[in-house]
Protein backbone atom coordinates (compact mmCIF):
# COMPACT_ATOMS: atom_id res chain seq x y z
CA UNK A 1 0.00 0.00 0.00
CA UNK A 2 1.22 3.66 -0.87
CA UNK A 3 1.54 6.57 1.43
CA UNK A 4 3.20 9.92 1.44
CA UNK A 5 6.80 10.47 1.72
CA UNK A 6 7.36 11.53 5.14
CA UNK A 7 7.90 15.57 5.11
CA UNK A 8 9.61 15.24 8.67
CA UNK A 9 11.42 13.20 11.23
CA UNK A 10 12.89 12.34 13.93
CA UNK A 11 16.06 10.03 15.18
CA UNK A 12 15.83 8.73 18.96
CA UNK A 13 19.42 7.02 19.96
CA UNK A 14 20.09 4.47 22.09
CA UNK A 15 23.45 3.21 23.12
CA UNK A 16 27.23 4.17 22.63
CA UNK A 17 29.03 7.68 21.33
CA UNK A 18 28.83 5.34 18.19
CA UNK A 19 25.19 5.44 17.62
CA UNK A 20 25.21 9.17 18.61
CA UNK A 21 27.31 9.41 15.53
CA UNK A 22 25.33 7.44 13.12
CA UNK A 23 22.03 8.65 14.85
CA UNK A 24 23.99 12.41 13.14
CA UNK A 25 24.53 11.09 9.78
CA UNK A 26 20.73 9.77 9.61
CA UNK A 27 19.67 13.05 10.73
CA UNK A 28 22.06 14.99 7.74
CA UNK A 29 21.23 12.40 4.97
CA UNK A 30 17.21 12.89 5.40
CA UNK A 31 17.84 16.58 5.60
CA UNK A 32 20.18 16.29 2.39
CA UNK A 33 16.30 14.50 1.00
CA UNK A 34 14.30 18.00 2.15
CA UNK A 35 13.23 16.33 5.09
CA UNK A 36 12.51 18.87 8.02
CA UNK A 37 13.59 17.53 11.83
CA UNK A 38 10.89 17.69 14.59
CA UNK A 39 12.02 18.18 18.26
CA UNK A 40 9.86 15.07 19.11
CA UNK A 41 8.67 12.11 17.60
CA UNK A 42 5.10 13.74 18.21
CA UNK A 43 5.76 15.91 15.72
CA UNK A 44 7.45 13.72 13.30
CA UNK A 45 6.30 11.37 9.83
CA UNK A 46 9.22 9.51 9.96
CA UNK A 47 10.65 8.07 13.37
CA UNK A 48 13.93 6.59 13.31
CA UNK A 49 15.15 4.16 16.24
CA UNK A 50 18.61 3.75 16.41
CA UNK A 51 18.95 1.02 18.74
CA UNK A 52 21.85 -1.05 20.56
CA UNK A 53 22.32 -4.46 21.32
CA UNK A 54 24.78 -4.35 24.48
CA UNK A 55 22.12 -4.23 27.34
CA UNK A 56 19.87 -7.26 28.65
CA UNK A 57 16.57 -7.02 26.48
CA UNK A 58 17.41 -4.70 24.01
CA UNK A 59 15.05 -6.10 21.20
CA UNK A 60 12.13 -6.61 24.02
CA UNK A 61 12.61 -2.28 24.66
CA UNK A 62 12.56 -1.56 20.96
CA UNK A 63 9.43 -3.44 20.80
CA UNK A 64 8.34 -1.57 24.05
CA UNK A 65 9.07 1.78 21.98
CA UNK A 66 7.04 0.76 18.49
CA UNK A 67 4.21 -0.12 20.62
CA UNK A 68 3.79 3.17 22.20
CA UNK A 69 4.55 5.03 19.42
CA UNK A 70 1.99 3.43 17.50
CA UNK A 71 -0.87 3.71 20.68
CA UNK A 72 -0.51 7.18 20.80
CA UNK A 73 -0.12 8.22 17.76
CA UNK A 74 -2.81 11.07 16.32
CA UNK A 75 -3.78 11.71 12.98
CA UNK A 76 -2.15 8.32 11.23
CA UNK A 77 0.70 6.64 12.04
CA UNK A 78 4.03 7.58 11.36
CA UNK A 79 6.44 6.08 9.11
CA UNK A 80 9.05 3.95 11.26
CA UNK A 81 12.39 2.60 10.94
CA UNK A 82 14.40 0.85 12.99
CA UNK A 83 18.00 1.42 12.50
CA UNK A 84 21.10 0.34 14.53
CA UNK A 85 22.23 -3.26 15.69
CA UNK A 86 19.06 -4.33 16.75
CA UNK A 87 17.98 -3.91 13.33
CA UNK A 88 21.10 -5.68 12.26
CA UNK A 89 20.33 -8.94 14.74
CA UNK A 90 17.18 -9.37 14.29
CA UNK A 91 16.42 -8.52 10.90
CA UNK A 92 13.45 -9.67 8.98
CA UNK A 93 12.20 -10.53 12.44
CA UNK A 94 11.22 -7.12 13.33
CA UNK A 95 8.12 -6.48 11.04
CA UNK A 96 6.89 -10.03 11.54
CA UNK A 97 6.88 -9.44 15.28
CA UNK A 98 5.78 -5.62 14.71
CA UNK A 99 3.92 -4.85 11.56
CA UNK A 100 4.26 -1.29 12.66
CA UNK A 101 7.37 -1.43 11.00
CA UNK A 102 7.97 -0.22 8.01
CA UNK A 103 11.81 0.16 7.50
CA UNK A 104 14.63 -1.98 8.48
CA UNK A 105 18.38 -1.00 8.26
CA UNK A 106 21.65 -2.14 9.51
CA UNK A 107 24.87 0.06 11.24
CA UNK A 108 26.45 -0.55 7.78
CA UNK A 109 23.64 0.42 5.36
CA UNK A 110 22.07 3.54 6.86
CA UNK A 111 23.53 5.47 3.68
CA UNK A 112 20.50 3.66 2.05
CA UNK A 113 17.88 5.34 4.24
CA UNK A 114 16.81 7.81 1.87
CA UNK A 115 16.30 4.88 -0.43
CA UNK A 116 14.27 2.89 2.13
CA UNK A 117 12.15 5.76 3.08
CA UNK A 118 10.80 5.98 -0.83
CA UNK A 119 10.62 2.10 -0.99
CA UNK A 120 8.51 2.37 1.70
CA UNK A 121 6.24 5.39 0.84
CA UNK A 122 5.92 3.16 -2.50
CA UNK A 123 4.77 0.21 -0.51
CA UNK A 124 7.68 -2.23 -1.04
CA UNK A 125 9.74 -4.03 1.15
CA UNK A 126 12.25 -1.89 3.04
CA UNK A 127 15.25 -3.92 4.56
CA UNK A 128 18.13 -3.59 4.48
CA UNK A 129 20.92 -5.41 6.83
CA UNK A 130 23.96 -5.84 4.27
CA UNK A 131 27.80 -5.81 5.40
CA UNK A 132 29.25 -4.18 2.13
CA UNK A 133 32.53 -4.09 1.53
CA UNK A 134 32.14 -0.36 0.00
CA UNK A 135 32.37 2.04 2.84
CA UNK A 136 28.96 4.06 3.59
CA UNK A 137 31.07 6.95 4.68
CA UNK A 138 31.49 7.77 1.00
CA UNK A 139 27.71 8.68 0.38
CA UNK A 140 27.05 10.39 3.44
CA UNK A 141 26.52 14.72 3.41
CA UNK A 142 29.40 16.66 4.30
CA UNK A 143 29.23 17.83 7.80
CA UNK A 144 28.06 21.41 7.55
CA UNK A 145 26.26 22.12 11.31
CA UNK A 146 27.99 21.41 14.45
CA UNK A 147 28.37 21.71 18.41
CA UNK A 148 31.40 22.93 19.95
CA UNK A 149 32.27 19.34 20.51
CA UNK A 150 32.06 16.65 17.62
CA UNK A 151 32.12 12.55 17.49
CA UNK A 152 34.21 11.55 14.49
CA UNK A 153 33.84 7.59 13.33
CA UNK A 154 37.14 6.46 12.37
CA UNK A 155 37.31 2.57 12.92
CA UNK A 156 34.13 0.03 12.71
CA UNK A 157 33.42 -3.34 13.75
CA UNK A 158 35.52 -5.81 16.00
CA UNK A 159 37.97 -8.91 15.54
CA UNK A 160 37.85 -9.99 18.78
CA UNK A 161 35.51 -11.81 19.53
CA UNK A 162 34.51 -11.56 23.15
CA UNK A 163 32.44 -14.45 24.38
CA UNK A 164 30.15 -11.78 25.80
CA UNK A 165 30.10 -9.74 23.05
CA UNK A 166 27.53 -9.33 20.13
CA UNK A 167 29.67 -6.61 17.88
CA UNK A 168 31.49 -8.48 15.84
CA UNK A 169 28.06 -9.90 14.70
CA UNK A 170 26.26 -6.79 14.68
CA UNK A 171 28.80 -4.31 13.04
CA UNK A 172 31.33 -6.81 11.40
CA UNK A 173 35.22 -6.91 11.03
CA UNK A 174 37.62 -4.34 12.38
CA UNK A 175 37.57 -1.93 9.20
CA UNK A 176 39.68 1.49 9.48
CA UNK A 177 38.56 4.59 7.44
CA UNK A 178 41.20 5.85 4.93
CA UNK A 179 43.37 8.48 6.43
CA UNK A 180 42.21 11.36 3.92
CA UNK A 181 38.85 11.01 4.60
CA UNK A 182 39.14 10.99 8.35
CA UNK A 183 41.17 14.40 8.05
CA UNK A 184 38.78 15.95 5.69
CA UNK A 185 35.89 14.86 8.17
CA UNK A 186 37.59 16.40 11.18
CA UNK A 187 38.38 19.84 8.59
CA UNK A 188 35.00 20.24 7.75
CA UNK A 189 33.79 19.52 11.67
CA UNK A 190 36.09 22.67 13.02
CA UNK A 191 34.57 24.39 9.92
CA UNK A 192 31.22 23.68 11.06
CA UNK A 193 31.86 25.11 14.80
CA UNK A 194 33.48 22.41 16.56
CA UNK A 195 36.45 22.89 18.67
CA UNK A 196 36.98 19.09 19.87
CA UNK A 197 36.59 16.40 18.18
CA UNK A 198 36.23 12.51 19.95
CA UNK A 199 37.33 9.88 17.76
CA UNK A 200 35.47 7.00 17.70
CA UNK A 201 35.25 3.18 16.98
CA UNK A 202 34.64 -0.16 18.73
CA UNK A 203 38.40 -0.83 19.08
CA UNK A 204 39.54 2.64 17.87
CA UNK A 205 42.93 2.48 18.94
CA UNK A 206 42.84 -0.66 16.57
CA UNK A 207 42.89 1.79 13.44
CA UNK A 208 45.43 2.01 11.01
CA UNK A 209 45.94 2.79 7.52
CA UNK A 210 48.20 4.93 5.49
CA UNK A 211 49.33 9.01 5.04
CA UNK A 212 49.01 10.58 1.99
CA UNK A 213 53.45 9.86 1.77
CA UNK A 214 52.13 6.21 1.98
CA UNK A 215 53.55 5.43 5.41
CA UNK A 216 51.98 3.31 7.86
CA UNK A 217 49.86 4.72 10.48
CA UNK A 218 48.32 3.97 13.35
CA UNK A 219 45.95 5.94 15.67
CA UNK A 220 48.96 7.77 16.98
CA UNK A 221 50.19 9.32 13.82
CA UNK A 222 46.24 10.19 12.93
CA UNK A 223 45.73 12.15 16.53
CA UNK A 224 49.41 13.83 15.70
CA UNK A 225 47.94 14.89 11.99
CA UNK A 226 45.10 16.09 13.72
CA UNK A 227 46.96 18.18 16.23
CA UNK A 228 48.19 20.57 13.50
CA UNK A 229 44.80 21.72 12.58
CA UNK A 230 43.83 25.25 12.52
CA UNK A 231 40.86 25.78 15.11
CA UNK A 232 40.86 22.78 16.94
CA UNK A 233 41.67 22.83 20.48
CA UNK A 234 40.49 19.02 21.63
CA UNK A 235 41.18 15.37 20.62
CA UNK A 236 39.78 12.40 22.52
CA UNK A 237 39.15 9.07 21.53
CA UNK A 238 37.23 6.01 22.58
CA UNK A 239 36.75 2.89 22.98
CA UNK A 240 40.20 1.64 23.18
CA UNK A 241 41.22 -2.09 24.01
CA UNK A 242 44.39 -3.02 25.86
CA UNK A 243 45.74 -5.03 23.37
CA UNK A 244 45.89 -2.23 20.55
CA UNK A 245 47.48 -0.07 23.54
CA UNK A 246 50.82 1.07 21.01
CA UNK A 247 53.82 2.67 22.30
CA UNK A 248 53.00 5.41 20.07
CA UNK A 249 49.77 6.26 21.48
CA UNK A 250 50.98 6.04 25.02
CA UNK A 251 53.89 8.70 23.96
CA UNK A 252 51.13 10.78 22.29
CA UNK A 253 49.74 11.08 25.51
CA UNK A 254 52.79 12.85 26.73
CA UNK A 255 53.43 15.05 23.77
CA UNK A 256 50.27 16.41 22.31
CA UNK A 257 48.99 18.96 23.96
CA UNK A 258 45.48 19.02 22.71
CA UNK A 259 45.18 15.16 23.44
CA UNK A 260 43.21 15.83 26.70
CA UNK A 261 43.68 13.58 29.97
CA UNK A 262 41.25 11.36 29.97
CA UNK A 263 42.13 7.32 28.78
CA UNK A 264 39.12 5.04 28.76
CA UNK A 265 40.74 1.39 28.86
CA UNK A 266 38.41 -1.17 29.80
CA UNK A 267 39.47 -4.08 31.69
CA UNK A 268 36.14 -5.97 32.06
CA UNK A 269 37.35 -8.01 35.19
CA UNK A 270 40.24 -8.16 37.63
CA UNK A 271 40.30 -12.15 37.68
CA UNK A 272 43.11 -13.50 35.10
CA UNK A 273 40.35 -16.90 34.53
CA UNK A 274 37.26 -15.20 33.96
CA UNK A 275 39.17 -13.23 31.58
CA UNK A 276 40.53 -15.70 30.06
CA UNK A 277 37.13 -16.80 29.40
CA UNK A 278 35.46 -13.76 28.15
CA UNK A 279 38.33 -14.67 25.13
CA UNK A 280 39.83 -11.31 26.30
CA UNK A 281 43.36 -10.92 25.09
CA UNK A 282 45.33 -9.32 28.22
CA UNK A 283 46.16 -10.01 32.00
CA UNK A 284 45.77 -7.69 34.75
CA UNK A 285 49.62 -7.79 34.71
CA UNK A 286 49.58 -6.39 31.19
CA UNK A 287 46.69 -4.37 31.88
CA UNK A 288 48.47 -2.69 35.10
CA UNK A 289 51.49 -1.94 33.23
CA UNK A 290 49.64 -0.42 30.69
CA UNK A 291 47.97 2.36 33.02
CA UNK A 292 51.16 2.77 34.73
CA UNK A 293 52.70 3.57 31.46
CA UNK A 294 50.22 6.34 30.41
CA UNK A 295 50.67 7.91 33.54
CA UNK A 296 54.32 7.54 33.59
CA UNK A 297 54.22 10.36 30.41
CA UNK A 298 50.56 12.12 31.67
CA UNK A 299 50.45 12.17 35.70
CA UNK A 300 47.09 13.46 35.83
CA UNK A 301 45.43 11.30 33.24
CA UNK A 302 42.09 10.16 34.28
CA UNK A 303 41.35 6.84 34.36
CA UNK A 304 38.06 5.37 32.90
CA UNK A 305 36.90 1.48 31.94
CA UNK A 306 34.04 -0.59 31.65
CA UNK A 307 33.53 -3.70 34.25
CA UNK A 308 31.04 -6.64 33.94
CA UNK A 309 30.03 -8.62 37.25
CA UNK A 310 28.68 -11.95 37.22
CA UNK A 311 30.08 -13.39 34.21
CA UNK A 312 29.45 -17.32 34.28
CA UNK A 313 31.59 -18.92 36.62
CA UNK A 314 32.55 -15.96 38.60
CA UNK A 315 33.55 -16.94 42.01
CA UNK A 316 33.52 -14.72 44.86
CA UNK A 317 37.37 -14.48 44.56
CA UNK A 318 37.04 -13.49 41.20
CA UNK A 319 34.88 -10.66 42.08
CA UNK A 320 37.29 -9.87 44.69
CA UNK A 321 40.07 -9.35 42.24
CA UNK A 322 38.21 -7.52 40.35
CA UNK A 323 37.69 -4.78 43.67
CA UNK A 324 41.73 -4.67 43.68
CA UNK A 325 42.13 -3.91 40.32
CA UNK A 326 39.45 -1.17 41.08
CA UNK A 327 41.34 0.14 44.36
CA UNK A 328 45.04 0.22 42.26
CA UNK A 329 44.02 1.85 39.70
CA UNK A 330 41.77 4.51 41.11
CA UNK A 331 39.27 5.42 38.17
CA UNK A 332 38.18 8.65 37.77
CA UNK A 333 34.95 7.11 35.93
CA UNK A 334 33.58 3.82 34.85
CA UNK A 335 30.62 2.07 34.03
CA UNK A 336 29.58 -1.35 35.09
CA UNK A 337 27.03 -3.95 34.50
CA UNK A 338 25.44 -7.68 35.13
CA UNK A 339 26.59 -9.79 32.08
CA UNK A 340 23.10 -10.59 30.24
CA UNK A 341 23.50 -13.41 27.85
CA UNK A 342 23.62 -12.07 24.13
CA UNK A 343 22.12 -14.64 21.80
CA UNK A 344 24.69 -16.41 19.47
CA UNK A 345 27.41 -15.37 21.85
CA UNK A 346 29.32 -18.25 23.20
CA UNK A 347 29.12 -16.85 27.16
CA UNK A 348 25.40 -17.69 26.81
CA UNK A 349 25.88 -21.37 26.43
CA UNK A 350 28.29 -21.58 29.66
CA UNK A 351 27.70 -24.00 32.73
CA UNK A 352 27.56 -21.98 36.20
CA UNK A 353 25.24 -18.76 35.05
CA UNK A 354 25.49 -16.67 38.10
CA UNK A 355 22.07 -16.26 40.32
CA UNK A 356 20.72 -12.85 39.55
CA UNK A 357 21.03 -12.29 43.38
CA UNK A 358 24.47 -12.63 44.11
CA UNK A 359 25.35 -10.20 40.68
CA UNK A 360 22.66 -7.45 42.16
CA UNK A 361 25.24 -7.53 44.93
CA UNK A 362 28.08 -7.77 43.30
CA UNK A 363 26.83 -4.38 41.64
CA UNK A 364 25.92 -3.03 44.12
CA UNK A 365 29.44 -3.02 45.82
CA UNK A 366 31.45 -2.38 42.96
CA UNK A 367 29.09 0.51 42.03
CA UNK A 368 29.84 1.82 45.49
CA UNK A 369 33.56 2.09 45.08
CA UNK A 370 33.76 2.93 41.72
CA UNK A 371 31.19 5.74 42.96
CA UNK A 372 33.28 6.69 45.59
CA UNK A 373 36.79 6.84 43.60
CA UNK A 374 34.83 8.90 41.04
CA UNK A 375 34.02 11.73 44.11
CA UNK A 376 37.09 11.76 45.31
CA UNK A 377 38.54 12.00 41.46
CA UNK A 378 36.43 15.03 41.64
CA UNK A 379 37.16 16.63 44.89
CA UNK A 380 40.61 15.80 44.13
CA UNK A 381 40.62 18.57 41.18
CA UNK A 382 38.97 21.32 43.49
CA UNK A 383 41.45 24.72 43.99
CA UNK A 384 43.00 23.71 40.24
CA UNK A 385 43.27 25.84 37.16
CA UNK A 386 42.05 24.48 33.80
CA UNK A 387 40.25 25.11 30.62
CA UNK A 388 36.67 24.36 30.71
CA UNK A 389 34.88 23.91 26.83
CA UNK A 390 31.39 25.44 26.93
CA UNK A 391 28.55 23.08 25.43
CA UNK A 392 25.25 23.99 26.53
CA UNK A 393 23.22 25.99 28.86
CA UNK A 394 22.66 25.06 32.79
CA UNK A 395 18.93 24.91 34.49
CA UNK A 396 19.59 28.92 35.34
CA UNK A 397 19.83 32.04 33.50
CA UNK A 398 23.63 32.59 32.79
CA UNK A 399 24.55 29.29 34.20
CA UNK A 400 26.94 27.14 31.39
CA UNK A 401 27.90 23.62 31.81
CA UNK A 402 30.84 22.19 29.40
CA UNK A 403 33.51 19.51 29.86
CA UNK A 404 36.75 20.10 31.92
CA UNK A 405 40.14 18.28 30.44
CA UNK A 406 38.97 14.98 32.53
CA UNK A 407 35.87 15.24 30.93
CA UNK A 408 33.98 15.99 33.95
CA UNK A 409 30.62 18.35 34.00
CA UNK A 410 31.30 21.91 35.06
CA UNK A 411 28.53 24.38 36.06
CA UNK A 412 30.03 27.66 35.57
CA UNK A 413 28.13 30.93 36.38
CA UNK A 414 28.37 34.90 34.79
CA UNK A 415 27.48 33.65 31.23
CA UNK A 416 30.09 32.22 28.84
CA UNK A 417 28.84 31.61 25.42
CA UNK A 418 28.39 28.25 24.12
CA UNK A 419 31.65 27.71 22.29
CA UNK A 420 33.89 29.72 24.21
CA UNK A 421 36.90 27.92 26.08
CA UNK A 422 37.23 29.68 29.67
CA UNK A 423 40.10 29.23 32.16
CA UNK A 424 38.36 28.48 35.76
CA UNK A 425 39.20 27.59 39.00
CA UNK A 426 37.56 24.52 40.30
CA UNK A 427 35.85 25.62 43.48
CA UNK A 428 33.40 22.60 44.94
CA UNK A 429 32.75 19.41 43.63
CA UNK A 430 29.97 16.95 43.79
CA UNK A 431 29.60 12.52 43.05
CA UNK A 432 28.72 13.77 39.17
CA UNK A 433 30.03 17.46 38.46
CA UNK A 434 31.95 19.97 39.63
CA UNK A 435 31.58 24.26 40.07
CA UNK A 436 34.09 26.60 38.40
CA UNK A 437 34.47 30.27 38.50
CA UNK A 438 35.81 32.14 35.56
CA UNK A 439 39.22 33.26 35.51
CA UNK A 440 40.20 34.40 31.78
CA UNK A 441 38.23 33.76 28.53
CA UNK A 442 39.47 32.57 24.97
CA UNK A 443 36.71 33.48 22.46
CA UNK A 444 36.08 31.10 19.96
Amino acid sequence: MTRPAPKSFHVKSFGCQMNAYDGARMAELLEAQGLTAADSPEAAELIVLNTCHIREKAAEKVYSDIGRIVKRAEGGKPMIAVAGCVAQAEGAEIPHRAPAVDIVVGPQAYHNLPQLVADAAAGKRALDTDMPAASKFDVLPKRRRQGPSAFLTVQEGCDKFCTYCVVPYTRGAEISRPWRAIVDEAKALVDAGAREITLLGQNVNAWSGEDEKGRAQGLDGLIRELDTLPGLDRIRYTTSHPNDMSDGLIAAHGDVAKLMPFLHLPVQAGSDRILKAMNRSHDVASYLRLIERVRAVRPDIAVSGDFIVGFPGETEADFEETLAVVRQVEHAFAFSFKYSPRPGTPAATMAEQIDPDVMDDRLQRLQALLNEQQHGFNLATVGKRCEVLIERDGKRPGQRIGKSPWLQSVIVEDGPAIGELVTVYIVAAGPNSINAVIAERQAA
